[in-house]
């Protein structure tokens, strides 16, 4: 009776959990959409004429009619956004009207830099949050705990392109700590073979030590301005997690069974945050991603942040359109893992 029992239990959960992944699933095909449709329906409201960008000024109108009926702008927006599904839907993106290459190419040549800079500072940021939150929970109202609290204040409150900015001043034009901006020097930049797009992985691969160590050069300053931002929000919140669960009568009876407070912290308080620490570091990856512009744009990072706001100056609707895809699809997708993870992980959410 006890096993019938534990096992319509088990397909219960099962049952509820494949029905809970369905509805994430076209929750997350629903919310690309909406995504899109925001943002091609900005597109159309840009001041720009993509047209006269293409013909240019003195276009005559015989001309200026073709291009139009060429790009498809004589059809209604409804139209025009579900030509766009469709040529979508066939890995489609449309022409750069910056680079004049299919989207696609662009964004598989400066993803790479974008993830590449993203997962360092999401790795310096981790690090180093998740260690400054345990040492303020083992000891709060400390001076570490208080350097916790400053960092976390700092990291919401300071603009990142004033800390890059501030950043190069001091590292790269006073102190010469830092290559400066870019992936490489010239020197290096059209004798590197891009084999992955990761200048690190392809600059070791390439057996030339002084390569590996200059794109290290270029590579350390942002990440450690980026990977701020993310340190900030793991400490604050993994703070806050861990302090709360310290207060719950299993620690009170932990402690009066004699347990040290380092034990109880690792061994009771951490294990029973992990979901909230899966989704924090989720959001801050997708944060680090999708916040990645600026940090790029000082940098001079070739990565999608910075074809992105290129994009936004020219208004080049195709370029900008197929960013925002990319970028928010992984939002939506890391946000959706997190959550399938803090399921497994933790069964209390079940």
């Amino acid at each position: 009776m006890s096993v019938t029992s534990t096992e319509a239990g088990s397909a219960r959960r099962f049952w509820r959990g494949g029905g809970r992944f369905a509805t994430g699933l076209i929750s997350l095909l629903v919310t690309l959409l909406g995504l899109l449709a925001f943002t091609f329906m900005l597109s159309h409201l840009s001041p720009v004429d993509p047209v006269l960008q293409i013909a240019g000024d003195h276009a005559s109108e015989s001309t200026y009619a073709q291009v139009r009926h060429d790009l498809g702008l004589d059809q209604p927006v409804l139209m025009q956004f579900w030509h766009y599904i469709e040529h979508l839907a066939r890995g489609d993106m449309g022409i750069s009207r910056i680079t004049n290459q299919p989207v696609v190419s662009d964004l598989l040549r400066t993803f790479p830099a974008t993830v590449e800079l993203a997962t360092c500072a999401m790795i310096f940021g981790a690090f180093f949050g998740i260690s400054l939150s345990l040492l303020a929970a083992w000891k709060p109202g400390s001076i570490i705990d208080n350097l916790a609290r400053m960092i976390s204040l700092l990291g919401y409150s300071v603009p990142i392109f004033w800390l890059g900015l501030l950043g190069l001043l001091l590292f790269y034009a006073v102190l010469h700590w830092s290559a400066g901006p870019g992936r490489l020097d010239d020197i290096y930049v059209y004798t590197l073979e891009p084999t992955t797009g990761f200048v690190l992985i392809d600059s070791w691969l390439s057996g030339d030590p002084e390569m590996f160590r200059n794109a290290i050069a270029h590579l350390w300053l942002p990440v450690v301005v980026l990977g701020m931002l993310a340190m900030a929000g793991i400490t604050r919140l993994l703070r806050a997690a861990l302090l709360e669960e310290s207060s719950k009568e299993y620690v009170t009876l932990a402690r009066a069974k004699g347990a040290g407070r380092g034990r109880i912290l690792l061994l009771h308080i951490f294990p029973n945050v992990s979901g909230t620490l899966i989704t924090v570091l989720a959001l801050s990856y997708a944060s680090l991603l999708e916040g990645s512009v600026l940090t790029e744009t000082v940098f001079a990072w070739p990565g999608v942040g910075r074809y992105m706001t290129t994009a936004l100056f020219a208004s080049d609707a195709p370029a900008i359109l197929g960013s925002t895809l990319l970028i928010g699809s992984c939002f939506i997708v890391l946000n959706t893992l997190a959550d399938v993870l803090t399921w497994l992980t933790d069964p209390r959410t079940r």
